[in-house]
């Protein structure tokens, strides 16, 4: 982990929040590579999710709502977990952070366990009364339930299908740690996938399966990866069952993402509490139907961990050793870089002119500064898959040469055949 944490930090994928006044606890930034392996990481999953399905539609719910969906959904009341204070130091702890009954930090007495709201709140409006209390939604779920009858209706989808969004949560953590696993501003990846009651346990199935092939999908190790389905004791109220994708991080196997069988709890509160029927008819039997609901939720923020830290690998290279980010194409953070052997005309115009005509198809880099070993070195630490060098006999030939990064095999092909080349390399269909 202190590797990733060092290279996120040197390379610029990942920034300590408000760093120039000593930080913000649980709050990160994404530098310049960093939010563009985020966004890939996005896209890749809406592609999966919505674009290549035709049951899946996706919405962009508000992050403020009204507080009442929070009451209906039970995260004013429940939405809580068990903490212990530290009576010397006053840090504050979850019962599984510790062993036995003393601080792990100092050594202080601490409390028996109490409830903690998770919730963020806030006022909204120029009084700060009770009238106006809102909340930081903890979750990006609740605002696709609530705008169920809308989709339904503007979409008029049948059965089985389900609505998607991405965006941000915000939850008053009070451990947070292992950099970016936990934190208390985060973003979420989250599909409600509406199914008839009878129906559940096969979709179930169905998204643990599907949620699983992702992932491998975009390079990373099965062999990290396992299923692990809640116990009784565990499931939450709501659940009929719940399975976690873990990922074995260097703290251990860890949530990477839940799928839950939600039954028909959400739509039920808010029909409840709104007294608005959100339901579904069918046609074919003529009645009206509560769907269940199988829920994938994923957090971007720990994607980008876990494939960071997959990627990561150290090899021996001659007489150094080689640092390489072996990220999937369609996730690294640029695609190709091109590295010109001068910087002196006439072979730096022919350079810009390759790295003009490439970066309006991908996110492409230019790289003229060191000796062409170093800047090689460069690229494979950030993840680039292909370095594309012009050199002298590029000004005779029209041709570059484009060195693959796992491998470092390299090929010498005319400059009109890069995007040809590349393209189906890009997108994992060759090497």
């Amino acid at each position: 982990m202190d590797k990733i944490v060092s290279l996120s930090r040197r390379r610029g994928f990942v920034f300590q929040s408000s760093e120039i006044y000593g930080g913000q606890g649980g709050c990160w930034d994404y530098g310049p590579l960093g939010v563009q392996l985020k966004n890939n990481i996005k896209q890749a999953w809406w592609q999966s999710i919505i674009q290549e399905r035709d049951d899946v539609v996706g919405v962009d719910s508000s992050i403020l709502m009204n507080p009442r969906v929070w009451e209906a959904s039970g995260h004013v009341t429940g939405f809580s977990d068990p903490m212990c204070d530290c009576l010397k130091c006053k840090m504050r702890w979850r019962p599984e952070d510790f062993e036995g009954t003393v601080c792990p930090s100092c050594g202080g007495e601490l409390t028996a366990p109490r409830q903690f709201n998770l919730m963020f709140k806030t006022f909204m409006g120029p009084v700060e009364d009770t009238a106006a209390v809102v909340y930081l939604r903890p979750e990006t779920a609740q605002g696709i339930f609530v705008n169920f009858e809308n989709v339904l209706n503007t979409t008029r989808k049948k059965l089985p299908f389900g609505i998607a969004q991405i965006g941000k949560s915000f939850r008053n953590e009070i451990t947070t740690g292992n950099f970016i696993f936990r934190s208390r501003e985060f973003e979420q990846m989250e599909l409600e996938y509406f199914v008839k009651p009878g129906t559940d346990e096969y979709w179930h199935d169905h998204w643990l399966q599907t949620r699983l092939d992702w992932y491998a999908s975009l390079g990373m190790n099965p062999a990290n990866l396992r299923l692990r389905a809640h116990c009784d004791s565990e499931l939450a109220h709501y659940a009929k069952a719940c399975s976690d994708i873990q990922y074995l991080f260097p703290m251990g196997w860890s949530e990477l993402e839940g799928i839950a069988n939600r039954c028909d709890f959400d739509l039920k509160q808010h029909s409840e509490h709104s007294g608005k029927k959100l339901e579904y008819f069918d046609e074919e039997t003529k009645e009206h139907i509560t769907p269940y609901v199988i829920e994938p939720s994923a957090g971007v923020d720990r994607s980008v961990l876990a494939f960071l830290i997959d990627a990561y690998t150290e090899e021996p290279d001659k007489d150094e050793i080689r640092s390489v980010l072996k990220l999937h194409p369609r996730l690294a953070p640029f695609k190709a870089a091109v590295l010109p052997l001068s910087k002196k005309e006439p072979l730096a115009n022919l350079s810009k002119e390759v790295y003009a005509s490439l970066r309006k198809a991908w996110m492409v880099t230019y790289d003229d500064a060191q000796s062409i070993g170093r800047r090689y070195r460069r690229q494979d630490e950030i993840g680039t898959p292909y370095c594309i060098t012009v050199d002298f006999d590029s000004l005779n030939d029209n041709q570059v040469t484009i060195r693959e990064r796992d491998s470092m095999t390299q090929v010498r092909i005319p400059i009109a055949e890069i995007k040809a080349y590349l393209f189906p390399r890009l997108k994992g269909e060759l090497k």
